[in-house]
């Protein structure tokens, strides 16, 4: 049974436990996650997470999908981005079981992005984007935990992440996969996985499970 997380009811702990598995978003492969700083780490989203929804929206350059995923207190704490870098199949068998909302398009203008931008900033909410492969570690005895390394992108794939990442009015570090990007994404001490508990040059923030 898994445990309860402080602060959440029985209604939040049903939606817990019908968020994707690790394995479920590790076969997403690369995608462009949007993480809050004062949350933590980059994974630290997923931990906070009671819910999810399956977005899909419609802006100026096409159509933009996404999963949101919410905390105890109904914010969204956390989002991934299909990109064409994703793996679309592994994308659609996923979001296919997940509730559905359509958004609206997306704000484009200048003045609505930089507002965004500055009202995270004194909020203490500002988005923060990235492209990460999500992977998981396997665990002994407990379930596999979910884990992601920065990763770079297709020409095409870092202009959509830039794309949605202004969009968001979000800080990005989206890297290109240029010879010199690549070998530098391959770094082992790049790697990342959110969390407290630790394994070589691995950060851990595993769901609890009792």
């Amino acid at each position: 049974m898994a445990a309860t997380l402080p602060g959440i009811g029985l209604a939040s702990l049903a939606a817990t436990q019908s968020l994707p598995r690790a394995q479920q978003l590790a076969a997403l492969g690369t995608v462009l996650c949007l993480y809050r700083h004062q949350d933590g780490s980059e994974l630290s989203g997923w931990v906070r997470a009671v819910r999810v929804e399956s977005r899909a929206g419609v802006d100026s350059d096409g159509l933009r999908e996404s999963l949101a995923f919410f905390d105890h207190e109904g914010r969204c704490c956390w989002r991934l981005y299909l990109l064409p870098d994703s793996d679309f199949v592994a994308w659609d068998r996923l979001s296919a079981r997940l509730p559905s909302r359509e958004e609206a398009e997306a704000a484009t203008r200048v003045g609505e992005r930089l507002w965004r931008r500055l009202a995270g900033r004194l909020l203490g909410g500002q988005w923060h984007a990235c492209v990460l492969r999500l992977h998981v570690v396997p665990a002994e005895v407990r379930r596999p935990v979910l884990a992601a390394s920065p990763a770079a992108v297709s020409p095409l794939g870092a202009a959509m992440a830039q794309r949605i990442a202004r969009t968001e009015g979000a800080e990005q570090n989206i890297r290109v996969d240029d010879c010199c990007c690549a070998q530098s994404a391959s770094r082992p001490g790049e790697q990342i996985v959110a969390g407290d508990e630790a394994l070589p040059l691995l950060r851990f923030n595993p769901r609890k499970t009792s």
